[in-house]
């Protein structure tokens, strides 16, 4: 691969509550996804032009491929090994942190014979490893760089409970008060796992989208003042930890592009930030550019994106959530219009399975790779086997499937039918007569 000049400039922004200059790496500006438009680097998420979403834009320059090649490999076995590729400060390893990410890459051959695919060719990112098992640990990780630099004090969210847990963590670790906002209805451990860190806790009544337009409402009131809700009025630069999945997977590869991946879709941003992950590792020059497919997957009673896309439409009609996955149930996905347009480009598709699939498929990936995924991994690998039987997905291409959370998450989902296999007497005699003998 012929060596290429990347970008790698370190700028500075002024906070909204001081006068002195932060610095957020190679962050360069806000840019609208819609419109083009550049503002400053700030607290901000929507374009003042024409309401779009907005997003970083970095100056990179003055890298050469293999000096950066050479330095992400020597970094540290977290996220911030691709510290020159995202919004935060150089010295961002020595601050503290939850430290997420360069969880296991695991090549699935078991999973790989079940499901007909090619020996060698099909693998699972396991992000079930991170700080608070899931993936949201690397959003946080990002949004939390960016309270600091604008002078937060309270770090807020709303959220399905993964995120919860998320930042209930990185908060305490990094000094912050946390508040975090969700569903009155989530499962238990869920709800356990965020409030164990000591912040704040609050249940709305109503689902993930009432909790969204709560927040929103806060955001815009003094009683939210200093306050850093990460996936609002911090989102874009909470969104770029999604980014380093796509990082992970390709160096993990050998510095590849995988042919195929099925990634879950929530609001969408981690499906449209891992392909914009892959085309920046393609302009950067560290993977050759090859054609890639990029699946979503969606449960049916929270499918709006899999609807539209299967009816061709552009527009994303919200859905009433009604599904056991409930990390994925935003019936409202805000890069829903964006995930359609990265499957239709690189020729991937959107599918959705029940949730009787879904624990089938739970089941299917812990008795072949030991894997214990959430409900949000059995949507990946449940729609992954249904694109492999409807011709959709090639058996024969190196696939990955993301699995994003922890399957002690959400145990109700499987626990009515798995438990004991026998309770026998403390003898041997009991445990023949149980047939458990070989």
């Amino acid at each position: 691969m012929a060596a290429q000049t990347v970008a790698s400039t370190t700028n500075t922004v002024t906070s909204p509550d001081s006068a002195n200059t932060v610095d957020l790496g190679p962050a360069a500006a806000l840019s609208c996804r819609e419109c083009g438009h550049r503002v400053p680097l700030g607290p901000l998420f929507a374009c003042e032009e024409c309401f779009g979403p907005l997003e970083i834009a970095y100056d990179f320059s003055a890298y050469e491929t293999e000096d950066l090649r050479k330095r992400i490999e020597a970094g540290p076995a977290n996220i911030w090994r691709y510290a020159p590729l995202l919004p935060v400060p150089a010295d961002v390893a020595e601050k503290p942190n939850i430290n997420p990410g360069w969880t296991k890459l695991v090549q699935a051959d078991n999973l790989a014979r079940e499901l007909g695919v090619t020996p060698g060719k099909l693998f699972v990112k396991d992000d079930s490893g991170n700080p608070t098992h899931s993936f949201k640990d690397r959003v946080v990780a990002q949004a939390i760089e960016a309270a600091r630099a604008f002078n937060f004090t309270t770090l807020s969210c709303s959220s399905t409970g993964n995120l919860a847990g998320a930042v209930g963590a990185a908060a305490a670790r990094a000094g912050f008060r946390s508040c975090v906002f969700i569903p009155h209805d989530l499962e238990q451990g869920k709800i356990v796992m965020a409030a164990v860190y000591g912040g704040e806790l609050v249940g709305i009544e109503g689902n993930y989208d009432d909790v969204n337009r709560f927040c929103s409402e806060l955001i815009g009131d003094p009683a939210g003042e200093g306050w850093g809700f990460v996936n609002v009025n911090l989102r874009p630069y909470y969104a770029e930890g999604s980014k380093t999945l796509a990082y992970e997977i390709c160096e993990q590869l050998g510095w590849q592009l995988p042919d195929q991946l099925v990634i879950p879709i929530a609001s969408g941003s981690q499906l449209t930030k891992i392909d914009k992950g892959l085309q920046e590792l393609i302009k950067l020059g560290l993977v050759e550019d090859k054609p890639y497919k990029i699946f979503g997957a969606q449960a049916e009673g929270c499918s709006p994106v899999s609807v539209a896309y299967k009816a061709g439409h552009d527009v994303v009609r919200p859905q009433k959530p009604n599904t056991i996955a409930k990390s994925l149930a935003i019936g409202n996905p805000a890069d829903g219009p964006y995930v359609l347009d990265i499957a239709r480009r690189t020729g991937g598709a959107v599918e959705d399975v029940d949730d009787e699939q879904v624990v089938e498929a739970i089941k299917l990936l812990a008795q072949t790779e030991g894997i214990f995924a959430e409900t949000a991994g059995g949507v990946t690998v449940g729609v992954a086997k249904k694109l492999i039987e409807n011709g959709l997905l090639d058996p024969t291409l190196t696939t990955v499937v993301l699995n994003t959370g922890d399957g002690l998450k959400t145990l109700d989902a499987v626990a009515s039918d798995t438990g004991l296999t026998a309770t026998i007497r403390p003898n041997l005699d009991s445990f023949r007569e149980a047939g458990l003998a070989s």
